[in-house]
């Protein structure tokens, strides 16, 4: 008795994560798929809220009704919790980063697509300097310049003497642990989910070549799989606009 062969080829990392120009090849602004759906992402993001708020009426249904939901989730959820009333200011910002970084996320999912453009560590890295950038200016606006900086290097209630230890330590941290640990968490997360998908893919194709019965329990996976990487889209928008919240509502109040 024969059993088949599985013609089992996976493919490697670079070719899940690397994709080649389409227009302006070989030019510094060469566009390829993950720009390509990049824009696509902007833009349904505009699209969402302009369409929902374009006919807005008291009792809000539809789209309107989803787009305020998304709103009051971030307001209700994440603002709140981390800032207090005084960090409504900045609703429109993390409610742009939550919707965006999800809409960026749910590309991992889409027939014909599949891949979430934060598996690439670009996307991730801009927005962190991005919120990088606004906290820091928050911190110095509120503070100043000097009054912000010697409140991260010296933190009350610390011992002189520990402050060799801990200045250092704390600089760091805020200048460049914060940006690159929220910009890898976000890659690292979205990668694992899509080299995942993309095994179990090759798995189910190959065994499906073999017997179809034998393709079953790799196929059924695949599919929990897929449930489980929606969660990550949603999980990872909220971890990354939530430690933004922190990081903002932190900048504007010195620690006591």
């Amino acid at each position: 008795m024969s059993f088949p062969v599985l013609a089992l080829e996976f493919p490697p990392v670079s070719h899940l994560i690397e994709w080649p120009d389409i227009f302006l090849k070989d030019s510094t602004f060469a566009i390829n798929k993950i720009v390509l759906l990049m824009w696509a992402a902007s833009a349904m993001v505009f699209l969402f809220f302009w369409s929902a708020s374009r006919k807005a009426a008291l009792v809000p249904t539809g789209v309107q009704n989803a787009a305020e939901s998304v709103v009051e989730f971030v307001r209700e959820g994440i603002i709140l919790q981390t800032m207090g009333r005084e960090g409504l200011s900045f609703l429109p910002f993390l409610t742009m980063l939550f919707s965006f970084v999800f809409a960026l996320n749910i590309f991992s999912i889409v027939p014909g697509i599949q891949m979430p453009v934060n598996a690439r560590m670009a996307m991730p890295a801009f927005m962190a300097v991005l919120v990088w950038v606004i906290f820091n200016y928050v911190g110095i606006a509120k503070q100043g310049f000097f009054g912000y900086f010697k409140g991260i290097m010296f933190p009350p209630g610390v011992p002189k003497a520990l402050y060799i230890l801990v200045t250092p330590i704390e600089l760091v941290s805020v200048v460049v642990v914060r940006p690159l640990s929220l910009a890898v968490r976000l890659f690292a997360n979205m990668l694992a989910g899509h080299l995942l998908l993309a095994s179990f893919a090759v798995l189910s194709a190959a065994l499906f070549e073999a017997t179809i019965v034998g393709a079953a329990a790799p196929f059924a996976l695949m599919v929990a799989l897929t449930g489980f990487e929606v969660l990550v889209a949603v999980l990872q928008a909220f971890i990354f606009t939530i430690l933004a919240a922190v990081y903002i509502g932190g900048a504007m109040h010195p620690e006591h």
